[in-house]
């Protein structure tokens, strides 16, 4: 398998952050109460979002010559490590709060990522990383929002003198 760039291999991590993604966002939309319609949609959304990333990550990658496999193989390994830090994480919890706690951390990851390989792509000067990642960081800075408004709003309506499960 072809070796990676530092540069490379962070897109491949972008890509990977976006395909486990759209699967923590599936499993906290299934966390949440009939009533907290307002945090599915915005879930939804972002798991939306995580399939364009993919996508349009995938496309990038495609036009780094020889490396495209290396690149998407590297992607898998790091939504495989995500994965299992979130089962782990949530292991026998059914709280949305819980559920949320662990998206807030998983955002601000993206977050760092993509700012990360905007700053590598500087010297870089690839045309295709620079727009992607124009495009890519204030999505993920609007789901960090999002998540970390979605556990105050949930925090909020926890009794604080009430037994932790």
């Amino acid at each position: 398998m072809a070796e990676l760039t530092n540069l490379e291999s962070k897109l491949a991590e972008v890509l990977g952050l976006a395909s486990a993604a759209k699967g923590a966002a599936e499993k906290v939309r299934g966390m949440l109460d009939e009533d907290e319609r307002d945090l599915a949609d915005r879930l939804e959304q972002m798991k939306d979002e995580a399939s364009e990333t993919e996508r349009r990550c995938t496309e990038v990658a495609a036009q780094f010559d020889g490396k495209k496999t290396a690149i998407v193989e590297e992607g898998r390994q790091t939504k495989q490590e995500v994965t299992e830090m979130m089962q782990t994480y949530l292991a026998g919890e059914s709280d949305a709060l819980d559920g949320f706690e662990f998206l807030t951390m998983a955002e601000a990851g993206e977050v760092g990522h993509w700012a990360i390989l905007k700053k590598l792509n500087e010297r870089a000067g690839i045309v295709a990383v620079g727009e992607l990642a124009e495009w890519a960081l204030p999505i993920q800075e609007r789901h960090l929002s999002g998540v970390l408004s979605g556990s105050t709003e949930i925090a909020g309506r926890e009794d604080p003198n009430a037994a932790a499960d």
